[in-house]
């Protein structure tokens, strides 16, 4: 069984995905309990991510994969609905957490070592292609075989870690970590329960409210689980005492205000950092990014990072001011690359991308009348119509 930050091969038949035959029959005994996609048989050398589309750790590792250009089965697993709790999810983690990357039998559940993992085993190489099943290490000598499939050059699977005795590997692993350890949980919760501190935030004002309801009864839903699954007390247990302090923490408006604080001077090192990378390749023409004229790691967590401030409504205290204008111009051109614009979309209908589809996947968990759903389908359609109009004339 996989725990939370380990690596873990298993040859168990009980994940949604493999808990059917090569022929795409449930074998004998097993359910599939995997609500989010359809399940399609097993393959050993296949890509899968569980996560869930607003997750700010699975929004970065679904950036390193479509950096990569990785073919990978992404399957959304929806927190409002509670569906990380659920067994067949924990199974795979019992942390309860996203992402979750399995690459056949191997499992993993910890967000660095998925970075890790996928930096090692997906760069370069046409032995990577294997991967997907897309050739057959017999057509490598066929060139037509290649042409016809139109296939990038291997040489497109992108190196985000530089190699250890390059200069810059050290520079990346430092902004890497140095990004990757501040408290987002703590920003994103504290900014909802405190609109207060922000300015032009994205998320509506019911929000706060929504969300103080849900923590105040993540306690009983967990103890509740408990007694339905006996055998998953502990981690239950464990879930919840981490959760009752980080309600404290989050809703304590002066630790907020000192941990953005904090944020304030990290983002002037990023500043700095920016300016030097200007100085140092002045002249040269070529397009400059945090640790030098490769994108790497580092610049998909400062891109996330940036992305998700927005959201929250703090770019204008950090950047948008004009205090910052090397972060202004990096995050500029970081929205426009491709990979960033699919995982991530247009920010100002993050929200929107965010609650249709738990409410469509509500109801057909739990289908109402014909009447509620005739209802429910024509309140949906109004909201997107008029979410798009309000959206067209305010940003467009």
């Amino acid at each position: 069984m996989a725990s939370s930050n380990h690596v873990t091969p298993t040859n168990c038949s009980w994940w949604p995905i493999s808990a059917m035959d090569e022929d795409g029959k449930v074998a004998d005994g097993e359910e599939c309990e995997e609500p989010t996609a359809e399940s399609k048989p097993f393959n050993k050398d296949r890509l899968v991510l569980y996560h869930w589309t607003q997750s700010f750790a699975s929004q970065k590792v679904r950036l390193v994969i479509h950096e990569k250009g990785l073919v990978c089965d992404e399957r959304d697993v929806s927190l409002p609905l509670q569906e990380h709790k659920e067994p067949w999810f924990m199974r795979l983690n019992l942390g309860e957490e996203v992402p979750v990357f399995l690459h056949g039998d191997t499992i993993i559940s910890d967000y660095n070592q998925i970075i890790d993992y996928m930096e090692k085993n997906f760069v370069g190489g046409m032995t990577q292609r294997f991967l997907y099943g897309q050739l057959d290490p017999q057509n490598l000598r066929n060139a037509t075989f290649l042409l016809c499939l139109c296939l990038p050059p291997a040489e497109t699977v992108a190196q985000l870690i530089p190699d250890p005795d390059s200069p810059l590997y050290d520079r990346v692993q430092q902004y890497r970590h140095l990004l990757d350890g501040l408290p987002m949980d703590a920003y994103t919760h504290g900014c909802i329960l405190h609109p207060e501190l922000t300015t032009d935030s994205m998320i509506p004002k019911y929000a706060t409210a929504e969300i103080r309801r849900h923590l105040a009864n993540a306690a009983t839903e967990l103890m509740k689980l408990d007694h339905e699954e006996p055998q998953l007390t502990e981690p239950h247990l464990s879930k919840q005492k981490k959760l009752m302090a980080k309600i404290l923490d989050h809703d304590n408006v002066n630790y907020l205000k000192k941990i953005l604080g904090e944020l304030a001077m990290v983002l002037d090192q990023v500043e700095a950092e920016l300016e030097k990378r200007k100085l140092e390749y002045q002249g040269q023409k070529c397009e400059l990014w945090l640790c030098g004229p490769e994108f790497t790691l580092a610049d998909i967590c400062l891109g996330a990072l940036l992305h998700r401030l927005k959201f929250l409504g703090l770019s204008r205290k950090y950047w948008e001011d004009g205090s910052r204008p090397n972060l202004q111009s990096f995050f500029v051109r970081v929205q426009k690359r491709y990979a960033f614009r699919k995982v991530l979309g247009d920010i100002h209908t993050t929200l929107l991308s965010a609650v249709l589809p738990n409410a469509f996947r509500m109801v057909k968990k739990k289908p109402p009348s014909f009447f509620g759903a005739s209802f429910l389908m024509g309140s949906l359609g109004g909201m997107g119509y008029f979410a798009y109009w309000y959206l067209k004339k305010k940003y467009m």
